[in-house]
């Protein structure tokens, strides 16, 4: 018996070795360090490119909402809420487009490059708006004393302005950059172009009618979810070098889509007064009533059904608005025209090497990313507008400022009275205020 616990003792003194390094391997395998055990935290692995196109769907989701959500509060808010929103996101757009060039000219340690940029913003949003912010005042506030001069010298100073930051450009070339800086000049102006002015003219679509606003708006973005939808489901043949995912096949869908949606949503809102009237006070909102003449595209009229339609329609005339013909030219625009704005953001995203213009939105990038075919298709619609539907009546605040600008103070009582008499014999005033305003 000794012999053999003095055998088992040598075995298990010549084991004890190999089996303390194997469990040395095994700990260290398992992140242990002897008899103690040492924890370590290991770092996630990174997301698959799945996984982030499922999260940024997510974020993209969740704005869209939000966005249209918001859009639609503004909406039913009035006519000043929404041209606040129009003049905010020209403003951030701009902002976006000027500070591509921002870095390089800090590199170059340029003076007053971007000072130059707000200045001229400025000088131009005066010129858009001033006048017309000016005689509004003036015949709200009555504060005629203080902004008469600037309203009746309003365009002279507009051209000032412009001629001071002309001056101010001139003065800061600098030997070496001259090249780089006229092209600074030359991109601010197209920036001013291309979003400042277009902007101001869909402010004036919305002085139009928020008709004019909402439908414009609605078909670019109808047009542009189609294309991607046409587009993923039996796009073939690209259409432009410059964005390699856009198909053929995905822009003529859109464009049909467009239309046959565009006419669907023509039909709710020409039921709607606060659509097709124009703003006769800024505190309305939708909720508000609305009563003007409409214009006479809103008007259902006689259409004689052309033959071979009639077995389908069962009918030899039809009665519908004419906007509805007006619309489907409008959709073919925001179809086959607007998406050039798009396409020329891109290449200037591809020119300066960036994906997005900026990260205002999240999931979507930059404001100018949401807003390039927007600009186009709204100065697409005020020209439309006034070429082919508006009645060209003469607005009040255009009269009223010709006759404080251009009548002698006794010629504009002259015009007061005229005006009242006029107004009685047309039965609209009584005798006692025409006496009233006699003496």
């Amino acid at each position: 018996m000794p012999a053999k616990r003095a055998a088992a003792a040598e075995t298990v003194a010549v084991g004890a070795p190999s089996t303390r390094s194997a469990t040395k391997k095994k700990n260290a395998a398992n992140g242990q360090s002897g008899g103690s055990i040492v924890k370590t935290t290991a770092d996630p692995p990174a997301p698959t490119e799945r996984e982030k196109k499922i999260q940024n769907l997510i974020v993209r989701t969740i704005w869209s909402v939000v966005m249209i959500f918001g859009f639609f509060a503004l909406l039913a808010a009035g006519h000043f809420w929404v041209i606040a929103l129009v003049f905010g996101l020209q403003l951030l757009a701009y902002s976006e487009v000027i500070a591509l060039a921002d870095e390089p000219m800090r590199q170059r340690a340029l003076p007053y490059g971007k000072t130059l940029n707000w200045y001229f913003l400025a000088s131009t949003v005066y010129y858009l708006y001033g006048e017309t912010v000016l005689y509004y005042f003036e015949e709200v506030l009555l504060v005629d004393k203080v902004l008469f001069p600037f309203a009746i010298h309003h365009r002279f100073i507009s051209y000032m302005l412009y001629i001071i930051g002309f001056m101010m450009f001139v003065s800061t070339l600098e030997k070496g950059h001259y090249q780089y800086q006229f092209m600074q000049f030359a991109f601010t102006h197209v920036a001013l172009l291309l979003i400042i002015v277009q902007a101001h003219f869909i402010v004036k679509n919305i002085m139009a009618g928020m008709f004019w606003f909402f439908l414009p708006a609605s078909l670019v973005i109808i047009n542009d979810i189609f294309a991607y939808l046409c587009g993923i489901t039996f796009g073939r043949t690209p259409l432009i070098k410059i964005s390699p995912k856009k198909t053929v096949e995905g822009f003529v869908g859109a464009w049909i889509w467009t239309v046959v949606i565009g006419l669907a949503l023509s039909y709710f809102l020409v039921q709607w007064p606060y659509m097709i009237c124009p703003p006769a006070d800024f505190s309305l909102s939708a909720f508000s009533e609305f009563t003007c003449t409409p214009n006479p595209v809103f008007v259902k009229q006689v259409y004689a059904v052309p033959a071979f339609l009639q077995p389908l329609l069962h009918r030899p005339t039809l009665m519908i608005e004419p906007i509805h013909f007006h619309v489907a030219i409008m959709a073919t625009f925001a179809s086959l025209s607007a998406p050039y704005g798009g396409f020329f953001a891109s290449g200037i995203k591809r020119a300066f090497g960036i994906k997005d213009f900026g990260d205002t939105i999240p999931g979507h990038g930059g404001i100018t990313d949401r807003m390039d075919c927007q600009f186009l298709m709204g100065f697409f619609s005020y020209m439309y507008y006034s070429s082919f539907i508006a009645t060209h009546k003469q607005a009040v605040d255009v009269v009223l400022a010709t006759a404080i600008s251009g009548l002698s103070s006794q010629e504009q009582v002259q015009l007061v009275h005229a005006l009242q008499r006029y107004l009685h014999n047309q039965g609209h005033v009584g005798k006692d205020l025409l006496q009233c305003i006699a003496n």
